[in-house]
């Protein structure tokens, strides 16, 4: 496990994170601990999670494993919220998630972007909880150069701490925000935390336009991801990945983990899991003897793709 700095923060995360969506949602208590377990032995140590995620049962599920294993400071906590961000809703989630967690803080604490409500206004919130030691860290969520240009700009003008992470989607289907956002993050040195590395599944072949979605998998659980993946570069993408994966040896999820770990700008990986083997996949991946001249052959065969946002 590689262990990176976190933007301008004095935090060091893991290369690879758990995104904690399925916690509650998609499996009970009992395996999300059985998980989070398999997790931490394996030094994972940057949870991903939002106040929204099963209706804040991730949380809870979280919360409730801090406190049976008393393992809390182990780890560097991401919660975030979207949707409306005015001043009282922003409090009014930020108490409600430190409850369900069961920690006096969160490591960082994203926003998404709310056109309804004043950006200084949501900004001066943050800063509020940040004074008050209920976050450490302030993070956006989805946010194009631009939108954390503006808010760059009202942090410093009025002494605000500075946003320091970004969570994005990026892996070899979506990989838009190589155009301007990297690139901002690189100057801006904001860590980037990627999610979705196997498209939702798309990029393991278990999906095909057409055809019945696999009972309880993501695309059947959160439908939409349909109406992102079946296009129709991305579907030869898909058979050109398969072809790949056919004359290597190597799985399609090593291929696609692995050129994810393999980008230097993202600071750790999110996965998913439903399982313990999901987690070790991951390593798998690491660990596998993908070559740096696969690696190109894949950065080149998903190149039109950095138009995908």
């Amino acid at each position: 496990m590689k262990y990176r700095k976190y933007g301008n923060t004095e935090l060091e995360v893991s290369s690879i994170g758990l995104g904690c969506v399925t916690f509650g949602r998609e499996i009970d208590e009992e395996t999300s601990f059985t998980i989070l377990d398999r997790a931490t032995e394996r030094g994972i140590n940057i949870l991903n999670t939002s106040y929204y995620y099963g209706d804040g049962s991730s949380e809870q599920v979280m919360g409730n494993y801090f406190s049976a294993r008393g393992n809390r400071d182990k780890f560097v906590i991401v919660t975030k919220i979207h949707g409306d961000l005015s001043p009282s809703t922003v409090f009014k989630c930020a108490e409600e998630s430190l409850q369900r967690l069961k920690t006096d803080y969160v490591d960082f604490f994203e926003i998404a972007f709310d056109v309804n409500t004043p950006f200084q206004d949501t900004l001066e919130a943050l800063e509020k909880l940040v004074k008050e030691g209920k976050v450490r860290h302030v993070g956006c969520n989805n946010y194009s150069d631009n939108q954390m240009a503006e808010a760059l700009q009202i942090q410093r003008d009025n002494g605000f701490s500075t946003i320091q992470s970004l969570e994005a989607i990026y892996n070899l289907a979506m990989r838009g925000i190589e155009n301007k956002v990297i690139p901002f993050c690189e100057k801006e040195n904001i860590g980037i935390i990627s999610y979705s590395p196997l498209g939702a599944g798309f990029l393991t072949g278990k999906y095909r336009k057409g055809k019945a979605t696999p009972k309880g998998a993501r695309f059947d659980v959160k439908p939409g991801h349909k109406n992102i993946y079946f296009k129709k570069p991305l579907l030869e993408l898909d058979g050109k990945l398969e072809e790949i994966s056919e004359r290597t040896g190597f799985s399609r999820v090593q291929l696609a983990l692995r050129w994810v770990l393999e980008q230097p700008i993202i600071t750790s990986m999110l996965i998913g899991a439903r399982n313990t083997d999901q987690v070790d996949q991951a390593f798998d991946a690491e660990e596998c003897g993908i070559t740096q001249e696969l690696i190109g052959e894949l950065n080149d065969l998903s190149k039109s793709n950095m138009d995908i946002i």
